[in-house]
């Protein structure tokens, strides 16, 4: 997320925030396309690809925002997709923010914080007691607009990743695959 304050036409664009609909699948897409490339998140432990989308809009739908002007173009220009969770043998519910995404053209609008509200009251109708978010440590746009929104104790966590090509090209010729693990 990055925000620019030096373009005033945004400030003047009307946008709207709603329920995404099924017709909005693709647009949300493909600005999700050209927010979290792999360039921009290279540590992004979720992938955004055209099942995360879907999978979110079937499964939680009405959790799924998306902000629009009002002209007559009526363009998506921001959207918030997120589920909740509960856990067994717990009273809490969770409600979690996947997705967060505005068309930079548009960061000086307050979109972000506009869709950010509307879940939050979509969590609260829901019974909600806890919201959680994640972000990768150096994206520091996301975390001071997430404190600006009330969220604190960051906690860091570390992702791992294992390369199992190795394993699969020794199990493909029927060897064992030697690694070392310099343990």
């Amino acid at each position: 997320m990055e925000l620019d304050n030096s373009d005033s036409k945004t400030k003047k664009t009307n946008v709207f925030i709603r329920q995404m609909e099924i017709d909005d699948i693709a647009t949300v897409f493909h600005l999700g396309e050209k927010l979290f490339t792999a360039s921009e998140v290279p540590n992004l432990f979720r992938t955004w690809d055209e099942y995360e989308v879907l999978t979110l809009f079937q499964n939680d739908s009405e959790y799924c925002l998306v902000a629009e002007t009002d002209d007559d173009d009526e363009l998506v220009v921001g959207f918030a997709l997120g589920t909740t969770v509960t856990k067994s043998h717990s009273a809490w519910k969770y409600g979690y923010l996947v997705w967060l995404g505005i068309n930079p053209e548009f960061h000086a609008a307050g979109i972000a914080s506009r869709l950010f509200n509307r879940f939050r009251d979509l969590m609260l109708e829901e019974g909600v007691r806890m919201l959680l978010v994640d972000s990768e440590a150096d994206n520091l746009p996301a975390l001071q607009f997430f404190r600006k929104m009330g969220f604190n104790h960051p906690q860091e966590h570390i992702f791992l990743t294992l390369n199992l090509d190795p394993h699969r090209q020794a199990k493909k010729n029927g060897k064992r695959c030697k690694v070392d693990s310099g343990y």
